[in-house]
């Protein structure tokens, strides 16, 4: 298999995930569904050799020793590809992500309002969150390319791996990315307070000396953005907490309540006619009152006021699902299916047939 002429065909066919292993054809996530290729099923020496035609002398001696592994692989005028190669059953295999070449532009994501006012605030902390392929890395692309056309700032981001590349515009953008230009998030966060930034994009905040990186260099009068793996707004401080020993929680809280500036959790919802996807955004603005609430650990609370913030800019997740169902963007059963309360709006879609308000 010539990986170079495969991955064009992939790209043209619209897939945003490639699956390579030993037994069975090259498989194509496309608008979140896997989709087999017409290709024969593959062997053990196709995929080695497929796969290691991707890697440097250095990368496949780094891959043979730790048995897995992240790289960036570029087709030139096509796309960039985020590649997870690791080893099952013997074998190697590997998940490759398509990342266009193009950064995207903000305002053709369809993404709400508030996101492009985050891209103004100039401290604090910004955390976009979701399951792994819900559209966090082109969120955080799109608010980057906003603020580089209109702000004249120096970003750094710190990647594992580098997935877009961007060209300076108003701004200066350093990319860093780990193994290659960096150890660890930690070491980046530290000496990027050091190169003169403005804003700081964590690729993601996955272990506590990270997240505490993080909140230092937020605390220090910097805009830093990250990306975590959770669901929702209370979801994500739970997560942000509870990374630390108990002892530490409550300073790690009054840390977060300080910084915090919002939060965007995203999923990908299949599109009614059933071509493409579109990102659904619940976003939380921290206000003073949420803020307080924040302080006092009174979590519960924060889904109400999210759910009645519409003026500050917030909308819950079900919100979120039932306006692109009702502007006709996803179908009900899409909608049911990316909801973690359905009966929430079966409710509302009840009360929008018989005249009512759903909300």
């Amino acid at each position: 298999m010539n990986i170079d002429e495969f991955l064009r065909v992939a790209v043209k066919k619209r897939a945003s995930d490639i699956h390579i292993r030993v037994g069975c054809p090259p498989m194509l996530r496309i608008d979140g569904r896997i989709v087999p290729t017409e290709m024969r099923p593959l062997t053990p020496a196709d995929t080695k050799r497929t796969l290691y035609s991707m890697l440097s002398n250095t990368q496949r001696e780094v891959f043979e020793k730790n048995f897995e592994m992240d790289v960036s692989f570029m087709i030139s005028g096509l796309a960039r590809f985020r590649v997870n190669i690791f080893m099952e059953q013997g074998h190697v295999g590997a998940v490759l992500r398509v990342i266009p070449i193009h950064v995207p532009n903000l305002d053709n994501l369809g993404l709400p309002d508030q996101i492009r006012k985050f891209t103004d605030e100039r401290t604090g902390l910004i955390l976009v969150t979701g399951p792994t392929g819900s559209g966090k890395t082109t969120t955080l692309a799109g608010m980057i390319d906003l603020i580089n056309s209109n702000h004249d700032v120096h970003i750094i981001t710190i990647e594992d791996p580098i997935e877009f590349v961007y060209r300076n515009k108003k701004s200066i953008i350093t990319q860093r990315e780990l193994v290659n230009d960096t150890a660890s998030f930690p070491t980046a966060i530290k000496y990027a307070l050091r190169q003169d930034p403005d804003i700081i994009l964590v690729g993601e905040m996955r272990d506590r000396d990270t997240i505490e990186s993080a909140l230092k260099a937020a605390e220090t009068g910097h805009l830093v953005l990250s990306t975590l793996h959770t669901n929702d707004a209370v979801q994500t401080i739970n997560r942000v907490i509870n990374a630390f020993p108990p002892h530490e929680q409550p300073q790690i809280l009054k840390q977060l309540a300080a910084v915090l500036r919002g939060t965007i959790a995203q999923r990908l919802a299949v599109k009614a006619d059933g071509v493409g996807r579109v990102a659904i955004d619940e976003i939380m603005v921290v206000t003073a009152t949420v803020r307080d609430h924040l302080y006092k650990h009174e979590l519960d609370a924060i889904y109400n006021l999210i759910q009645r913030g519409a003026m500050d800019g917030m909308q819950t997740m079900n919100q979120a699902l039932f306006k692109h169902f009702e502007e006709g963007t996803i179908d009900f059963d899409e909608a049911l299916r990316l909801s973690d309360n359905p009966g929430e709006l079966q409710q509302w879609k009840r009360g929008a047939i018989h005249g009512a308000s759903p909300r």
